[in-house]
């Protein structure tokens, strides 16, 4: 629970310290007057500077700046070469800090019941701004440096300037005049504080009369009453209270009130937020005491000693959930925070930790002991501290995921008031909350749209919350930390009190105990009354450790060493039960133990399964036993109190300790049960930090440290993907809305599980069964007649059910950064003039753009942004309530409810649809600027609503397209992809389409033929799916009109792509477009595409214009082997045209260039011409379709044999004559014939030598062949390479 988050080790004492609200910046100052600031997330230094002496880079700087614009001659010392001496206070000023700071005040001075102006409107008064520089101020006793850490350009105030008198402490003052700018209140070694202007940097005015010493410390704050006070410690020991509101009055200003605080000087004072109460001051002095001041009043209600024998140097107010009643952190010169509980009545002090056990041991060294010199913590994220110490800085972190003890109840229906019920010290109370009765922006008043106007934008809340707090009868048992949760109904609330370990579960409608004992672990069924509980024993009685000592904090950790080493025996021997609650409000044991594995239980998560994760083993680190916080030992405040306080404990387990995850795998030891057999479901997962479980039980997500596991859960548990969104505390979710805070933002994820295969196969699954049910129900009523059917005509038009991704969207809803202001120097400043004659800069035309507020038609305000301006979010740990009323609600560790509002139209959509409202979602579209509807129909989409997101008005054709084409609007989807392709006139039929007319076209005509064709071929893919979805719904006329396009585009020569055609002239033909089709094949031949014009001719079934595609393509071998298939009688032109093609192929090869040698040696490898005379008898290339005669051959007359010849069989066998019975079959080729003129045979195979034939003196007949590839005059014809069998064409 407690880890060390960032340590920075140095050389000198770190004495003064600040952190940054919003930033992750650290500044520091040592003793020998450093100042460095450290950003402490990435562990890097971001600016340094030597402010005691002078800094001789600033010097240079400085120069280099007055001679870069001209001033060569300086008029005397520059500020920077002042000596700064030592320096007392350093602080950040940026809009974050001026705006946190503000809500602090008014959001602690609304607490009280008398409180003026309970409603945050006074935030809404303009308050100075930065314009988007944040500024390192730093007050030495010489100077005032003011450091811009965006540009890095300094302004040194001389201590001069300010009457001459050291600075010893500063504070940024609230309200200020127009003029003036931000102002900055500098307490003087002479008792007068002195306010300074950051515009014109002059002294403003001086507020005096009251110190006789030096002032030493300085804060502002507001009293309930609304006005805003400046306090004053000086080295005197008055406390001086002076007016801050009245901003106009002369220049030197009275003390209002004045405290005699502490002997010897006032060391530092604080602004304390009391729970229903107006605020306190908290002031510690010299006299290490520590006063409590009431701000109605100004009595003092309580004086201390927290550490007896040691001042106070820090204090802080402090509101941690995990820590309830420990109200303010102190720090002496030790190792050690001390935390004091209940500081106006009980006011025991306890070491909250013990620092030396944080910092790696390597650093301390043995005979060095750490001190602490300077303490404070984090404005916005209680849970993290920052000490500056004798060794270095170190930032702790104290159990980041502890919520309040909070739970929401569920709300009566058609009640607007919604009610939680929570814990504070020894009660249950009830806060009810609402929005107020006026008019409210998340209602839908169209009024209030501009969230991006500059009201909202300085405001934290934007809508008025009425809440009232109301006190339960029934006590609470025990006031240390406790864990509230509802059960799914919503009757039964259960309070768990691990450090006791106790549990009550109370009936909501009486608050009556249903049941109660010790319990550490609890966790809730969502579907059912049910839950499971991990019993535990009460651990040993812890004496109480009074004032404190480090002695005594080391005796009280090794008593609850002890207590933990015995809690933890009888942890491992704990088994998980579950109990139902009964409708009578009794409970009921289900199960005495769960049957799982044999290692002890640390988790139980609740859901519509049970989680438990199971301890696994792990290396300790060996200090583990010794260095256990002595937060521990803390006892419970009042009488009978027994067990162990809150503890921050270093060493718990990895999962309690928020350690983030290490480069090995995390340990597999989490565990689903089922609630109804108690039996294991699925596999071990990692062990998540939170659950949440939806609940229609459709999506669950598991929060890890570094990202959010989100999964659909039916028709069975599907892995959807995973979100990055770090160290969230938990989540709610609102259908398919979760919404998730982490320390710093509030997020929404909007989920959609999408369509997968199992999604499809479980729909066609149930319409079987319910098919089957409705027959067997006939079968029971109408007996064996009711399965006669009629068989009626049925119109085929299938349904085409298209898969769809999963879809996670995150939109970021509030965070602590103010919107990010383009700085002075980034933009610079033209002249513009806008609105009339009044020029303006840049910088004011684009905040005035953004605040604009468009006019759609009819007068609706429409928003300009995509998503709103990213609201504030409520300081420090939150539990999110969820959506009611129209908003997010969230609740605070001071239990008070927030608002967030989801009324701009581009998140209000996205909840519409998300939730399944998507016609509404369609109708506040218009509330949105069109620009951004692409955007939004994209979000509709992904959640399933193609059909609702057509009926956006600002959606671009490509979108609509694609929408048409997923919700089936096939005749929307042809209107866009014609308007798209600019081919609405293309394809038409016309009666004159003749020469003359295509000759006679105008220029104008003829650029918009070309650019219908560009657009048809750009969005040819397209039009194939839209006719492919066409034919698939049976929709024919739609797909025709597409096709007549395509058609067109494909008669332009080299328009479309092969495989665009090939499919265009299939779709031709499916649709009996001959004629069409025809006119492609005529167009496809011109253009070269053989293969697709004779694919277009076959489907077309014209076999004469198959071949006069390939022919006119060169595609020659194809032309022959249909010819020869066919039995055309263009077969022998076909042969003869080819073979010349061949000779021609063969004669022209190309020359490779090689040298002397190579040529020799293949001339010796390969001589096939013996001599100059055999060359022209080298035969011509021939080669043949099987069964063909030679062409160069004379015709061969045969004489008729007595015995007719059979005819020859289909295969290609040739016929065999009776006169030579015996002459055997010729597999490899048969023997050359001769013919009658003695001349070389007729056709050779192309891949051999020729062979030289031998005259026989046979009559020459045909010889018989087995070979199929054999010729009729005994030529072997070589089968061609991408022949087709005859029979497939």
């Amino acid at each position: 629970m407690l880890r060390l988050r960032a340590f920075r080790p140095t050389n000198d004492k770190i004495v003064k310290i600040q952190l940054h609200p919003t930033h992750p910046w650290l500044v520091t100052a040592d003793d020998s007057d450093h100042v460095s600031v450290w950003n402490w997330e990435h562990r890097q230094v971001i600016y340094e500077l030597k402010a005691g002496g002078v800094d001789e880079r600033r010097l240079v700087g400085a120069k280099l700046e007055k001679l870069a614009e001209g001033d060569s001659e300086s008029k005397g010392k520059p500020t920077e070469a002042i000596r700064g001496g030592s320096v007392k206070q350093v602080s950040f000023y940026d809009d974050d800090v001026r705006f946190w700071q503000h809500w602090r005040n008014r959001s602690a001075a609304a607490e009280a019941p008398s409180a003026v102006n309970q409603h945050p409107s006074a935030f809404n008064s303009p308050a100075p701004s930065t314009r988007g520089r944040h500024f390192l101020v730093i007050c030495c006793e010489n100077k005032a440096i003011f450091l811009d850490l965006v540009t890095m350009r300094g302004r040194d105030v001389p201590k001069q300037e300010l009457d001459n008198k050291s600075l010893l402490c500063m504070e940024f003052l609230a309200k200020s005049a127009v003029g003036d700018g931000p102002l900055v209140a500098f307490g003087a070694s002479d008792g007068v504080i002195r306010v300074l202007s950051m515009i014109t940097w002059k002294l403003v005015r001086r507020y005096t009369g009251g110190h006789k010493g030096s002032i030493t410390c300085l804060m502002t704050f507001m009293a309930s009453s609304g006005e805003a006070f400046l306090v004053s410690g000086a080295s005197d020991g008055l406390l001086i209270l002076w007016s801050a509101d009245h901003i106009h009055d002369s220049r030197e200003l009275i003390p209002k009130l004045s405290l005699k605080a502490h002997d010897g000087g006032v060391v530092a004072v604080e602004l304390s937020r009391v729970m229903g109460g107006a605020p306190q001051l908290i002031s510690i002095g010299a006299d290490k005491t520590l006063a409590i001041w009431d701000t109605i009043s100004f009595k003092e209600l309580r004086r201390i000693k927290p550490v007896p024998k040691l001042a106070c140097h820090s204090v802080t107010s402090w509101c941690h959930p995990r820590a309830p009643n420990l109200d303010i952190l102190t720090c002496v010169k030790d190792s050690h925070i001390w935390a004091i509980e209940h500081p106006t009545y009980s006011a025991l002090t306890r070491p909250l930790c013990e620092l030396s056990s944080l910092v790696p041991p390597q650093i301390l060294a043995s005979n060095k002991k750490l001190r602490v010199y300077c303490m404070v913590a984090h404005p916005l994220q209680p849970h993290l501290v920052a000490t500056g110490t004798n060794i270095g800085v170190i930032l702790s972190e104290f159990d980041a995921r502890s919520l309040p003890a909070v739970a929401p109840l569920p709300t009566p229906p058609g009640s607007r008031e919604h009610s939680a019920v929570y814990i504070v010290e020894r009660e249950l109370k009830l806060l009810q909350f609402q929005l107020s009765s006026t008019a409210n922006p998340s209602l839908g008043s169209t009024g209030s749209i501009p969230e991006t106007g500059r009201s909202r934008a300085d405001s934290t809340e934007a809508l008025v919350v009425k809440q009232i707090r109301k006190h339960i009868s029934t006590p609470s048992p025990h006031d240390s930390y406790s864990i509230l949760s509802v059960s799914s109904s919503g009757k039964y609330v259960a309070v768990v009190w691990p450090d006791i370990p106790s549990f009550s579960v109370f009936k909501v409608s009486d608050w009556s105990v249903v049941d109660s004992g010790t319990c550490k672990l609890f966790a809730w069924d969502t579907c059912r009354d049910r839950y499971a509980l991990l019993e535990a024993a009460l651990p040993p009685r812890i004496p109480v450790v009074k004032g404190g000592s480090s002695k005594k904090a080391k005796e009280a950790a090794a008593v609850a060493a002890a207590a933990a080493a015995a809690a933890a025996s009888a942890a491992s021997a704990a088994t998980v039960q579950v109990r139902i609650i009964l409708d009578d409000g009794t409970s009921h044991v289900l199960a005495r133990s769960i049957d799982g594995r044999s290692e002890p239980v640390i988790a139980l998560y609740g859901g519509a399964l049970l989680g438990v994760a199971y301890r696994t083993s792990r290396r300790i680190n060996p200090m583990a036993a010794t260095a256990i916080s002595s937060i521990q030992s803390m006892p419970l405040s009042g009488i009978g109190s027994s067990g162990v306080h809150s503890s921050f404990t270093q060493f718990d387990d990895s999962f309690s300790s928020g350690k983030p995850p290490t480069a090995e795998a995390p340990p597999q030891n989490f565990q689903l049960y089922s609630w109804e057999t108690f039996q294991p479901v699925g596999n071990l997962l990692s062990q998540p930090e939170w659950t949440a479980w939806d609940q229609t039980v459709e999506y669950c997500a598991f929060g890890y440290h570094q990202y959010i596991v989100i999964s659909s859960l039916r028709p069975q548990y599907r892995y959807l993907g995973d979100v990055a969104i770090p160290c969230a505390t938990g989540a709610v979710w609102h259908r398919r809305q979760l919404f998730v805070a982490t320390p710093t933002t509030i997020e929404c994820v909007f989920v959609d599980a999408g369509v997968a295969p199992i999604d499809l196969e479980t729909k066609r699954r149930k319409e079987e069964m319910k098919a089957r049910e409705a027959q067997s129900r006939a079968v029971a009523e109408h007996g064996e007649l009711a399965l006669i059917t009629v068989d009626n005509p049925q119109v085929a038009t299938s349904e085409r059910a298209s898969l769809r991704p999963p879809m996670l969207q995150v939109v970021r809803l509030a965070s602590f950064q103010h919107a990010p202001s383009i700085p002075p120097f980034i933009s610079l400043p033209k002249q513009s003039r806008i609105d009339g004659d009044d020029p303006v800069t840049h910088k004011e035309a684009e905040e005035r753009k953004v605040n604009e507020v468009a006019v759609a038609g009819g007068g609706v305000s429409v928003a300009v942004t995509r998503f709103p301006q990213e609201q504030k979010r409520p300081v420090g740990p939150l539990v999110v309530v969820g959506v009611r009323d129209g908003v997010l609600w969230l609740i605070d560790r001071y239990m008070c409810a927030h608002a967030l509002a989801l009324s701009h139209p581009g998140i209000r959509c996205r909840c519409l649809a998300a939730y399944g409202d998507a016609v509404s979602a369609v109708k506040w579209a218009i509330r949105l600027g069109r620009e951004h509807h692409d955007d939004l129909a994209q979000f509709m989409l992904g959640m399933g609503y193609a059909t609702e997101a057509l009926h956006l008005p600002g959606i671009s054709k490509r979108l609509e397209f694609d929408l048409a084409m997923q919700s089936n609007d096939l005749k929307r989807a042809l209107q866009c992809l014609l308007t798209m392709s600019n081919s609405r006139d293309i394809g038409q039929e016309k009666s004159s389409t003749d020469v003359t007319e295509i000759l006679s076209l105008t220029a104008a005509k003829k650029e918009n033929l070309v650019d219908a064709v560009q657009g048809i071929v750009k969005f040819a893919k397209e039009f194939m799916d839209l006719i492919d979805a066409a034919d698939a719904t049976g929709q024919a006329n739609i797909a025709r009109e597409a096709l007549k396009r395509l058609a067109a585009a494909g008669s332009v020569k080299g328009a479309l792509q092969g495989q665009v055609l090939r499919g265009v002239a299939l779709r031709l033909a499916n649709h009996g477009e001959l004629t069409r089709l025809s006119g492609l094949v005529t167009n496809l031949i011109t253009a070269g595409h053989g293969r697709e014009a004779a694919f277009s001719a076959a489907v077309l079934g014209d076999n004469a214009l198959m071949e006069k595609a390939w022919q006119d393509t060169g595609m020659l071998a194809e032309a022959v082997l249909h010819a020869h298939a066919h039995g055309r009688p263009t077969l022998k032109n076909l042969v003869q045209a080819w073979n010349k093609m061949l000779q021609k192929e063969l004669e022209h090869t190309p020359t490779v260039k090689t040298d002397a040698a190579a040529a020799f040696l293949a001339s010796l490898e390969d001589p096939k011409l013996t001599s100059l005379g055999e060359a022209p008898k080298k035969p011509p290339i021939e080669i043949l379709p099987p069964g063909m005669a030679s062409l160069s051959a004379p015709p061969i007359t045969i004489k008729k044999p007595t015995a007719a010849l059979t005819s020859a069989p289909a295969g290609g066998a040739q016929i065999t004559t009776p006169q030579q019975p015996a002459k055997p079959l010729m597999l490899e080729a048969a023997p050359p014939v001769e013919n009658p003129d003695n001349k070389t045979p007729a056709s050779e195979p192309a891949n051999e030598p020729t062979p030289v034939p031998e005259p026989v003196n046979e009559p020459p007949v045909p010889e018989p062949v087995s070979d199929p590839n054999a010729s009729s005059n005994g030529t072997v014809v070589p089968p061609l390479v991408g022949e087709m069998p005859e029979s497939t064409l």
